[in-house]
């Protein structure tokens, strides 16, 4: 794991630098006191500190994100350059082309953070593909969410498919992109919408985010979804096909409700920022992303350090990526969100007051259900089923059971 061996080498560190202390026998007091400043200056930590803004960040930090050309990787990246050019720190940011190797990689330690969107949430409840054995409800938490002036996820059909409202999806070919439930999840609660389900439409499989866009423009598919702003759609709108956002108005109470109840973390929202949007905006929904996250044993100090120098620091990379003016301290929704805070990034939120009494109840909240989901793991895995299907369906079961008895939402509709 990135830093699990820091404490070994301060150790190793303290005793080297005693052990050369009292050997070094040179005859001149200035030749000792040169020679241990060189020894001390050969095992400072890997870690840098800039007292003047309290943070502390190795030489590289590792983010996994969405692939290259989508907006959580531009942001990424611009966040990147101000990390470079005024802490002289890179940001490396791996592409995964799926919600599972996004995850994976963190769950690994070879990245530090994930900037990724819903998977962050399939991942804490175990569900979709995170039920699995090698999976089960991880402890996930939040550093910053980017609640942009697009939207996180939508319907971009082709303009030639003749989709003039959402209940006229019914039997368009639609993309299922494989490895990425928090996609393909988003994709049926839209559905929902128009009260249709994956049986409705032609499910088109493809393997990736940039794939599902492949396919539109190949004409194998009529509609893909994504970020309003995302850059691929930028593709579709100068193909031969065009592009058309679908709309979900608002005042359709009931068909937002269905939406709601599927993803509790998705919010009405009207877009302005995105290829054919026209000035006044048009009505969707949307969550956070990129979702900028952690585990419960990442780093408290680089935590810190992370969000505030995404906030000190945000007018200048606001304007650098699409979409990245979300990342704003405004928008980040601390009494909604859905995963309980990192306490690195709850330490800043309370240094600047931002952190209430109402998002610490909901900090509360979400600990209490990640135990109960970890709870509810440990008891079913010993007598599990070998079987990855059977597995899998006993989990939902007693994930769902467990959850219904400390009156928790189950979340179980359609998976």
């Amino acid at each position: 794991m990135i830093n699990d061996n820091n404490n070994e080498i301060k150790m190793f560190n303290r005793h080297s630098l005693s052990t050369l202390a009292i050997q070094l026998s040179f005859p001149h007091k200035h030749c000792r006191i040169f020679v241990l400043s060189c020894v001390l200056f050969s095992f400072l930590p890997s870690e840098t500190v800039f007292a003047a803004e309290a943070v502390q960040f190795p030489k590289t930090i590792a983010w996994s994100a969405y692939p290259t050309g989508t907006g959580g990787y531009s942001q990424a990246v611009a966040i990147g350059n101000i990390l470079q050019r005024q802490y002289a720190v890179n940001l490396r940011v791996i592409p995964g082309r799926n919600d599972v190797s996004r995850l994976a990689t963190l769950r690994a330690g070879r990245v530090h953070f994930s900037a990724g969107g819903s998977e962050a949430v399939y991942a804490q409840e175990g569900i979709l593909n995170f039920a699995s054995k090698i999976w089960g409800p991880q402890p996930i938490r939040a550093l910053m969410s980017n609640y942009s002036d697009s939207c996180s996820f939508t319907f971009a059909m082709a303009s030639d498919s003749e989709v003039e409202t959402i209940s006229d999806i019914r039997g368009k070919r639609v993309t299922w992109v494989q490895g990425s439930p928090s996609l393909n999840n988003a994709t049926a609660a839209l559905l929902a919408y128009a009260n249709l389900t994956w049986d409705d439409v032609t499910a088109v499989e493809v393997g990736g985010y940039n794939a599902s866009i492949d396919a539109v423009l190949n004409d194998r598919a009529d509609m893909a979804g994504g970020a309003c702003n995302s850059p691929p759609f930028l593709r579709m709108e100068a193909s031969p096909r065009g592009l058309t956002f679908a709309q979900f108005p608002h005042n359709d109470v009931e068909a937002v409700k269905r939406v709601r109840d599927r993803l509790p973390w998705y919010v009405p929202h009207v877009a302005f920022e995105g290829p054919t949007i026209p000035e006044q905006g048009i009505e969707v929904f949307t969550s956070a992303y990129p979702f900028l996250v952690g585990l419960d044993t990442s780093n408290e100090a680089l935590a810190y350090s992370m969000v505030k120098i995404m906030h000190r620091h945000f007018e200048e990379y606001k304007n650098n990526a699409p979409g990245a003016s979300g990342w704003t301290l405004d928008r980040q929704k601390f009494e909604q969100i859905f995963v309980p805070f990192h306490p690195g990034a709850i330490r800043y939120y309370e240094e600047i007051g931002a952190w209430t009494p109402e998002a610490k109840a909901n900090n509360e909240k979400n600990l209490l259900r990640q135990s109960v989901l970890k709870g509810a793991w440990d008891d079913f895995l010993p007598s599990a089923p070998e079987g990855y299907d059977e597995f899998e369906e006993a989990w939902l079961l007693a994930r769902a059971k467990a959850l219904a008895e400390s009156g928790l939402m189950t979340l179980a509709e359609g998976l």
